[in-house]
């Protein structure tokens, strides 16, 4: 999000949400649910047409993981710092600061490009000693080999946590998924209590109508929406497997929707008042302290803990919740391709000690790929895998195809009769009207609208990637993309019979799925007019009039 567009934001964040988040959440979980099948596998029974959705969505969560526990691991580096008796990017006295660090100044802006007179120490930190930072993607340079054992550790507890499947993810969970709101509560109240608090939550949650024209904000509010909520990846799918044929998926996805959204609006004070400290700190708005992405995470957070009493405490807590964050996320995404992948080959994957080596083998191919973003160009990797290959662009196209097949192939009636089998309710029919028309239409503007409004990535707004590296972005964005519409041609040239015939084979749904009971049409007996007169004015359109004279 950029600058001013905070509570404005919350308006396109509604519409998505309602027309494309919600009805994505309880689709994909139902689908689990029903099928008892993984991301790729469950298509192949339901559409099997439609079987490319499901490959994509793993290769997209394959590239998720391997930008999500860099993260991790550089969370973990500023975890160990944290416990120094002295944080060092509270400090300019270190070996790698330079003569234009400056720590607590007024006016101050904190945005991490290098590019002015003076640097923050948290920048300097950052850019200096974490990444140590090369002049581009083309001097990728030496590993840092301190991140590299940050990373080996993330990976280690990783593979320790979902080795033997959901039984032994499923404990770790218990913590991982609720002590960081434990540690969010601490954080908003002491962000609460600090002085300028209030000028950062009024920046927060004042609006700005005139962004709601501007098309980035759409198009960022459905990203936001896509990506908390895990949808068109083939996520809730797999976690949805898991769940009993009588689960009442219906009340828990609504429940979890909704639970998810206060979530991030509660972070949002958090950080904010957080934000608005240190602007009263520095004597300086909100907006000029204020950074998205790594520069939030890593430069003005640690930079605003670092002015508080008692610094090593709050970085502590800050810390140990980014990090128990994003081991959930990495969990999930780890556990949705291992099982979808188990689920194509069954009869070799399923075997006893065959799930412990394929983790391991998945574990070990993802560590030695993105060993080149731990070195000191690997930010500029980063930044090229998380700009393109994970891409919000690429999820909208799915859920485009998504939606489109379960609403007119599959039929969006026939899913609302599975989840009224399944939960004994029957869904509004709002969600009906997403399946079929909202939630493509609304998805395929936005992806309209990023292709158009698309800008080449650039790195602290003053780097520029050479052409190769363009290429190789694009590469990765359409490697996914392609899958879907590939997939079918393939799928159709390998069947025989007419292309009727081909397609409607493809579009049928495997008849071992479980049968929904429907209710049995009553029949009813009329034998005289005055029979026939009372019964048409008593009965309902579902019940089956057979005149019998």
């Amino acid at each position: 999000m950029k600058r001013s567009d905070k509570w404005t934001f919350l308006v396109p964040y509604l519409v998505f949400m309602v027309t494309c988040g919600v009805p994505l959440f309880l689709l994909e979980t139902a689908m689990g649910q029903y099928t008892q099948e993984g991301g790729i596998t469950c298509w192949q029974r339901l559409c099997p047409l439609a079987d490319g959705v499901g490959y994509a969505g793993q290769l997209i969560l394959i590239y998720s993981c391997m930008c999500y526990i860099i993260v991790l691991a550089w969370a973990l580096f500023y975890l160990v710092f944290s416990f120094s008796s002295q944080l060092p990017w509270a400090t300019c006295d270190n070996s790698w600061n330079t003569e234009w660090c400056t720590f607590g100044v007024r006016n101050l802006t904190l945005n991490w490009t290098g590019q002015t007179n003076s640097t923050s120490a948290a920048t300097e930190f950052w850019e200096r000693r974490v990444l140590d930072i090369s002049g581009g993607i083309e001097e990728l340079g030496e590993l840092k080999w301190e991140v590299v054992l940050c990373l080996i550790t993330m990976w280690i507890i990783c593979y320790f946590c979902i080795w033997k499947g959901v039984k032994s993810t499923g404990k770790v969970v218990y913590f991982t998924a609720t002590f960081p709101y434990v540690m969010l509560l601490v954080l908003l109240i002491r962000g609460l209590t600090l002085p300028g608090a209030l000028q950062g939550i009024l920046f927060y949650v004042y609006p700005d109508p005139q962004r709601l024209l501007d098309a980035q904000v759409w198009m960022e509010a459905g990203t936001q929406v896509f990506f908390s909520y895990s949808v068109a990846v083939g996520s809730l799918t797999v976690l949805g497997s898991y769940n009993t044929y009588k689960n009442d998926c219906y009340r828990d996805s609504l429940w979890l929707c909704v639970l998810n959204s206060c979530t991030s609006v509660v972070a949002g004070f958090a950080v904010f008042s957080v934000l608005g400290f240190m602007a009263h700190q520095q004597g300086a708005a909100v907006e000029d302290v204020a950074e998205s992405g790594p520069g939030l995470a890593f430069i003005a957070y640690p930079q605003a803990v670092a002015m508080m009493p008692l610094p090593q405490l709050w970085s502590v807590c800050f810390f140990i919740m980014i990090i128990l964050l994003g081991l959930d996320t990495e969990f999930v995404a780890m556990e949705v391709v291992i099982t979808s992948v188990t689920d194509v080959f069954p009869g070799v994957l399923r075997r006893a000690g065959r799930r412990e080596f394929f983790v391991l083998f998945y574990c070990l191919i993802c560590f030695f790929s993105q060993l080149v973003m731990v070195t000191q160009g690997g930010m500029f990797v980063f930044q090229l895998f998380d700009y393109y290959a994970c891409n919000g662009t690429c999820i909208l196209f799915l859920a485009v195809f998504e939606s489109l097949a379960v609403g007119w192939i599959y039929g969006a009636e026939r899913m609302s009769d599975v989840i009224k089998d399944m939960t004994g309710w029957q869904p509004n029919f709002i969600f009906k009207l997403c399946w079929k028309y909202l939630t493509p239409l609304v998805s395929m503007v936005s992806f309209i609208c990023s292709l158009v409004e698309y800008q080449p990535l650039t790195f602290n707004r003053w780097y520029v990637y050479p052409a190769w590296a363009y290429g190789l972005g694009w590469a990765m964005a359409l490697s996914s993309i392609v899958l879907v519409p590939g997939r079918a041609v393939i799928l159709l040239w390998a069947e025989k019979g007419s292309l009727k015939q081909r397609w409607i084979r493809l579009c049928t749904p495997d008849p071992d799925l479980p049968q929904i009971q429907r209710p049995r049409p009553v029949i009813h007996e009329v034998t005289t007019a005055a029979e026939l007169t009372e019964l048409i004015n008593t009965t309902t359109d579902q019940h089956k009039l057979t005149p019998v004279y």
